[in-house]
């Protein structure tokens, strides 16, 4: 027996790069689901856009300033959900959730789940509108949501914390596709040339959009304190994402206090991350708040090992594949790199990450994270299997 097909409009604020954009991708493109993806993004098309559309998925945009509303925009986007008649709503993030909940409500839906992607600690370095939003939804999480769909546990005790309606949450870990995130030895070679690196050079990397949250500082400054001690086995740096750039004035002033403008390899963004993983030895997430990390997962189904700290769900994803330590703890993350810098070299690249792929693979499979979304769309609309 066939399943009921179902029709989901999903509304995020942006598709540029990043971890619910990439994980909306995944979920959106994965082949025979009984489902109909229509994405609506409050903002621009970034760079999913395209590809979602040349995966036959209806993409709309709305051309709203980032971070703030327009009148028009969110009639827009109350018109389109109307004329879409989904079975489900799915919003992403917490201003996708507020002004897509709203005009979900507004539009006749009441199948709505909400999607958390941010740990909810450290929400006070996050920007005004940001903590604004998120007390707003807190109010309104009994009355707009019928799921609140998290991508950590932790995430959703410290949501619960903050006011989140407990009982209307479900988890649902991150999954992968481990045909595209795997070892490859041509993109390894590739990016190594693209970055100018010999390849017997040791290469940490940490892909990470430029953002508080982030803390580049503190990676940073673990391989400055690396490089004074001659305990850098001289490594090279490599950093991607938006922002990671000699333009970027506040990267180039740490960059310079802490002289390691001759360790680091500006790369900018990339739109091809499996390739990035593959020309590292380490990857490094130096975050001080996280919901379940994406990258650490992507570097570990590339055979890549990792060294975290332990913020979210890292630890978790992990296990006892890599190294973990604490957070805002520079010297901490240094003597981590130096681990996961030792284990590399003794065991090889590859065998080192053997065991980071095998987890990845058991835990944090693509189909079990689609079967589990469907699941909840299909419990708030009332769909039957």
């Amino acid at each position: 027996m066939t399943e009921t097909p179902l029709r989901v409009v999903h509304v995020i604020a942006g598709l540029g790069q990043g971890g619910a954009e990439s994980v909306l991708w995944r979920l959106a493109t994965y082949p025979g689901q009984a489902v109909e993806h229509v994405v609506v993004s409050l903002t621009d098309e970034g760079v999913y856009g395209e590809r979602l559309r040349a995966a036959g998925i209806t993409v709309h945009t709305l051309g709203m300033p980032r971070g703030r509303i327009s009148l028009g925009g969110f009639m827009a986007l109350r018109r389109l959900i109307a004329q879409a008649k989904p079975h489900a709503v799915q919003t992403w993030m917490y201003h996708a959730d507020l002004i897509g909940g709203v005009a979900a409500r507004l539009a006749g839906v009441r199948a709505i789940a909400w999607g958390i992607r941010n740990s909810g600690a450290h929400l006070e370095r996050s920007s005004r509108s940001a903590r604004m939003v998120l007390r707003a939804c807190a109010l309104l999480s009994g009355v707009l949501p019928k799921a609140i769909v998290c991508a950590a546990q932790d995430a959703a005790e410290r949501h619960a914390a903050k006011g989140y309606r407990r009982d209307r949450m479900v988890v649902i870990s991150n999954g992968y596709d481990l045909s595209r995130y795997a070892p490859d030895t041509a993109a390894r070679d590739r990016m190594r040339t693209q970055w100018g690196l010999a390849g017997d050079v040791p290469v940490i990397g940490c892909v990470a959009r430029w953002d508080p949250l982030k803390d580049h500082a503190n990676l940073l400054r673990a391989v400055a304190a690396l490089v004074r001690d001659g305990r850098d086995a001289g490594l090279r740096c490599v950093l991607v994402g938006r922002g990671m750039s000699a333009d970027n004035p506040e990267l180039m002033t740490l960059v310079d206090k802490l002289d390691l403008r001759d360790r680091l390899v500006l790369a900018g963004p990339s739109d091809d991350v499996p390739a990035v993983m593959n020309g590292l030895d380490l990857h490094v997430l130096s975050s001080c708040a996280e919901g379940f990390p994406n990258v650490v997962a992507e570097a570990m189904a590339c055979g890549v090992y990792c060294v975290a700290t332990d913020v979210g769900d890292a630890a978790y994803i992990i296990g006892d594949t890599g190294v973990v330590v604490p957070p805002e703890q520079p010297e901490a993350l240094a003597r981590g790199i130096e681990t996961g810098l030792r284990e590399v070299a003794s065991r090889g690249q590859g065998r080192a990450g053997e065991a980071g792929r095998a987890r990845v693979l058991e835990h944090f499979d693509l189909a079990r994270m689609v079967q589990s979304y469907v699941a909840v769309w299909r419990r708030i609309s009332g769909e039957p299997a």
